[in-house]
């Protein structure tokens, strides 16, 4: 059974939510999940393998920063840029269409993670939380998450 690892950037906890219903979701279609709400760096880059899987769900914070739960590992990743090579993810992002820094920290991610060599399943998805139907829009994406696999 394919395993994801699903890392999840969130202060408000809406994010947090999303995660969880994502990881229901991947659940009912045969994946097994393992949920970071704060995402160990040495724990997830250290075990990679060949059969890695990261779903990112960032959300940004203040001036597009990453949420609090994820500060850290985004920290460490930037500065330690190892080869993750193995990898294969895909990245949500959520932020606020009212802030010119709407969505940064998970389009950071998605660009940092192809930089040092993962390989992108599908374009990010960008959710506005004053627009969007966070539950439908990240549904729909997760099939295709799921068939990019």
């Amino acid at each position: 059974m394919q395993n994801i690892d699903i890392l999840v950037a969130t202060t408000s906890g809406n994010t947090e939510y999303l995660a969880d219903q994502l990881s229901n979701q991947l659940k009912e279609a045969g994946f097994s999940t393992a949920l970071h709400y704060e995402p160990d760096y040495s724990e997830l880059v250290e075990g990679l393998t060949e059969q890695s899987v990261w779903l990112c769900c960032v959300a940004s914070h203040g001036a597009g920063e990453y949420a609090d739960s994820m500060l850290d590992f985004a920290e460490e990743l930037h500065q330690h840029k190892p080869q993750l090579n193995e990898l294969r993810y895909g990245v949500i992002a959520v932020g606020d269409s009212c802030y010119d820094t709407f969505c940064a920290a998970g389009r950071d991610c998605d660009a940092m993670l192809a930089i040092l060599g993962a390989k992108r399943l599908i374009s990010h998805l960008e959710i506005d939380m004053s627009q969007d139907d966070p539950d439908e829009n990240s549904s729909t994406w997760l099939q295709s998450f799921i068939q990019s696999m």
